[in-house]
């Protein structure tokens, strides 16, 4: 090897690098939405509690929570874009609404998303525990390997681990900040608090998964490979009808 080949395989390893992280990053934003998907997360809220705050009105501030959530969902059906978070959004806000509606207690709004917050935490951690981590599981046909990490791929397995923890401490972090302003503040306060922790924790949470997959190794292209036996197996029978009519 000369010396002039050092660089260029530098030069190939650094381009490789960054196209592993391009493809992450990408992968990360179809996952949890993106730039759109925050502020489909964070709108319903933040209209429920401004409004709440100027005429503490529950049912005024409950449907217009609800209808601003329907009417994103109508504006990606509309555009053809996917509909799973603006749907998650409009069903979050509606258990929130009815909960609220039941109790007559305006800080109801936000338990049922708080409860499935914590839900969320405890999935991350245990799924982890057991050997199966949640973050793998939602990102493995995001990246076409389904769970090719688990048994074929151990540095993406870790990888996976660590996002989760990360995932589930952030979370459970959230939550014991939420659960006792539940608790002690009023509505306004709680709702004030609640929508300024929407988007910090996600985006932390989304940035440490980055640091983790950018760092492990490739994925394994499990749909490639099905794909590849297909093919393989077409040409088999091909193969054994050609010689049957010989």
């Amino acid at each position: 090897m000369t010396s002039l080949d050092k660089p260029t395989t530098t030069n190939d390893q650094q381009q490789q690098d960054s196209d592993a992280k391009a493809v992450t990053e990408a992968a990360l934003f179809e996952a949890f939405g993106g730039v759109r998907g925050m502020v489909e997360t964070v709108l319903p809220g933040l209209l429920f509690v401004t409004i709440f705050t100027i005429n503490k009105d529950l049912h005024i501030s409950a449907i217009a929570a609800l209808a601003v959530s329907v009417l994103l969902v109508a504006v990606r059906l509309i555009r053809r874009d996917t509909v799973k978070h603006a749907f998650s959004g409009v069903f979050g806000v509606a258990f929130g609404v009815v909960f609220a509606m039941m109790t007559g207690n305006a800080k109801d709004f936000y338990l049922p998303g708080m409860l499935y917050t914590l839900g969320l935490a405890v999935a991350y951690i245990a799924t982890t525990i057991a050997g199966v981590p949640l973050i793998g599981l939602i990102l493995g046909p995001v990246f076409k390997e389904n769970l090719s990490w688990r048994t074929r791929n151990p540095g993406r397995k870790k990888a996976y681990a660590k996002a989760s923890w990360a995932w589930g401490l952030i979370l459970l972090a959230k939550c014991a900040i939420l659960f006792p302003l539940y608790w002690w503040a009023d509505t306004a306060q709680l709702g004030w608090v609640l929508v300024t922790l929407k988007i910090p924790p996600f985006l932390l949470a989304v940035y440490l998964t980055w640091v983790f997959l950018a760092k492990a190794p490739a994925p394994i292209d499990a749909f490639a490979e099905m794909e590849a036996e297909e093919r393989a197996e077409k040409e088999r029978e091909a193969a054994s009808a050609a010689q049957r009519d010989a």
